[in-house]
């Protein structure tokens, strides 16, 4: 049964009438193999952000699509400056999503992933301190943890001064977490396309303009450009549009995927 606003697909099928959640989840799915998706959404000009926060670009259609996105993964990866400035929460499942993970042999939740070079970061934030899963910060060799942090989270240290991202994913997946999405902020976007780290991005475009002052779901140091073929698109009754952009399953493994023994 769908639920609120009615989402369809108009591309590269056409398929009449409103998708249910199942048919959401069968369309975006869990890829046979260690794969990092990163989700957006961006007014029709391109900017990230509405009056300063990512919010004001959101409606039903792409929270619903945001939380069966978190469903799906393993590990949910969040720059520090993002979890922050958003006010990130425990990353918490209604139960129909939790039994759906449990049929498919999933922990309960997903794992919070933060990637902080400075470990600036608040322990008593709910989301280290009210988190279902003991979350994991990716950070260098350098950095010192707060205090009360590595009473509420566990260190990844990767790199030296500077977080390395290929060996972080590599040590999430000898983890487990083989199906990571990545929510921002668009540093972390910029760093992960510049490792050609990224094999997806779910991008949702609210039909407004924004108008100049806010960046785009991107940025940092330049990088050359990288293919990605658009595999579906979708639309809301309310104009919005969800786009979905993935690597030929059949390619080349992610970076930062270990070799076949």
């Amino acid at each position: 049964m769908s639920v609120g606003t009615p989402i369809e697909r108009v591309w590269p099928a056409p398929v009449t009438g409103p998708l249910t959640d199942p048919e959401l989840t069968t369309l975006y799915g869990r890829a046979p193999h260690p794969h990092l998706r990163v989700n957006f959404v961006a007014s029709a000009d391109g900017a990230v952000t509405l009056d300063g926060y990512s919010a004001g670009l959101s409606g039903e259609p792409d929270k619903r699509v945001f939380g069966l996105l978190r469903m799906l993964c393993d590990g949910l990866v969040v720059a520090a400056g993002t979890l922050r400035h958003e006010g990130y929460r425990a990353v918490r499942l209604g139960e129909a999503r939790r039994a759906w993970r449990r049929e498919q042999g999933l922990a309960e939740y997903p794992t919070l992933v933060v990637v902080s070079g400075s470990l600036d970061l608040d322990p008593a934030q709910a989301c280290f301190a009210d988190a279902p899963v003991r979350p994991l910060v990716l950070t260098g060799t350098t950095a010192e943890p707060p205090p009360g942090l590595t009473e509420v989270a566990d260190l990844v240290r990767c790199g030296g001064e500077r977080v390395d991202l290929a060996a972080g994913l590599a040590e999430l997946r000898r983890r487990g977490l083989g199906q990571l999405l990545c929510e921002g902020g668009p540093r972390l976007f910029g760093a992960l396309t510049a490792a050609d780290l990224v094999d997806e991005l779910c991008l949702t475009v609210a039909p407004l303009l924004a108008g100049a002052g806010p960046g785009r779901i991107t940025a940092g140091d330049g990088s050359p450009p990288r293919h990605l073929p658009l595999r579906h698109v979708l639309a809301a009754a309310d104009g919005v549009l969800m786009l979905r952009y993935a690597r030929d399953p059949g390619g080349a493994p992610p970076a930062g995927t270990a070799p076949a023994a």
